[in-house]
């Protein structure tokens, strides 16, 4: 009898022993599955600067609708250029998807190279960037024209976002062709506005542009010769992301290598966000319609 307690109590000890040993274990794992929850939470949040163009306004809210598809959580922060760079520089950002070079944003480059990512990879390889006028201007065809017709313009070049890369090239441009205009900056949407009063009463106007742009399918535009190539020839359209960037989003960091659009695509995208009440929407209503696209690039 005595034996038989002594069994039952050496048993009953080494439940215990096992019990307690199994609760550490799964103390343990809990507190990995945590810790390993928490990481990807914290490396699953990606801030995107939104400039107010048309084609910015199209890739942020496309880049979001797929980024969140695949469970990230896609913040887009509205900002000028100038401002854009510096949170990259800052990490504020994560991500800026339009840089033009060799030309637009050449000064950003030359001032953020040491701090900030710029890819050599690039998502459209055709684009252009000039001053345009509609063309029932048809005596006006260079931007040597344009001092001749000073009076015509009111000595006045319709721009957009000050700060803007092209904005600032088109202020070299007048002082390589030493114009006798001012550069009146105010925002896109205003200067398309501008453009669109004009065309509808027929009137002379003359403003920078950029291509791929909605604007040359709405309206008869072209661009005036640049016989200097200040404005440059093709240019290319990269991305820029914060120092870090790569190591933290190795996957997203690939995506937007693999990217790449043509004129149709880009024009069609840029016309669902525009058609749509959010540009969200559009761009959804894009991602869904463009699924075999969307897949050279996340693979």
């Amino acid at each position: 009898m005595k034996k038989w307690k002594i069994g039952v109590g050496l048993l009953l000890t080494l439940l215990m022993v096992a019990t307690l040993t199994a609760c550490g274990n799964t103390s343990k794992d809990t507190s990995s599955k945590e810790a390993d929850a928490e990481t990807t939470e914290g490396n699953n949040e990606i801030t995107i600067g939104q400039i107010n163009w048309a084609e910015n306004i199209a890739v942020t809210n496309m880049w979001k609708a797929i980024l969140e598809e695949k469970g990230y959580n896609v913040k887009l922060n509205v900002l000028d250029m100038g401002t854009t760079m510096k949170a990259l520089e800052s990490k504020e950002l994560d991500a800026s998807l339009e840089v033009w070079l060799p030309v637009q944003d050449a000064n950003y480059l030359e001032q953020y190279q040491d701090t900030v990512n710029f890819s050599e990879a690039t998502w459209f390889d055709n684009a252009k960037v000039g001053l345009v006028v509609p063309t029932y201007l048809k005596e006006i065809n260079s931007v040597e024209d344009l001092n001749d017709n000073k009076e015509l313009f009111d000595g006045e070049i319709i721009g957009f976002d000050p700060g803007a890369g092209t904005m600032e090239v088109t202020e070299q441009l007048i002082e390589d062709y030493n114009l006798e205009f001012d550069l009146l900056p105010s925002s896109e949407p205003a200067m398309l506005a501008e453009i669109g009063n004009a065309i509808e009463n027929e009137e002379p106007i003359v403003s920078p542009l950029w291509s791929p742009h909605w604007v040359f399918s709405k309206y008869d535009l072209k661009f005036l010769d640049d016989p200097q190539k200040t404005f440059g020839g093709v240019e290319k359209i990269h991305h820029a992301t914060r120092q870090g960037f790569t190591e933290d989003y190795p996957e997203v960091s690939e995506w937007f290598k693999n990217w790449k659009m043509d004129d149709q695509q880009i024009g069609e995208l840029i016309d669902y966000v525009e058609s749509a009440e959010e540009p969200l929407d559009g761009a959804k209503k894009w991602v869904n319609e463009n699924q075999e696209i969307i897949g050279e690039w996340v693979k």
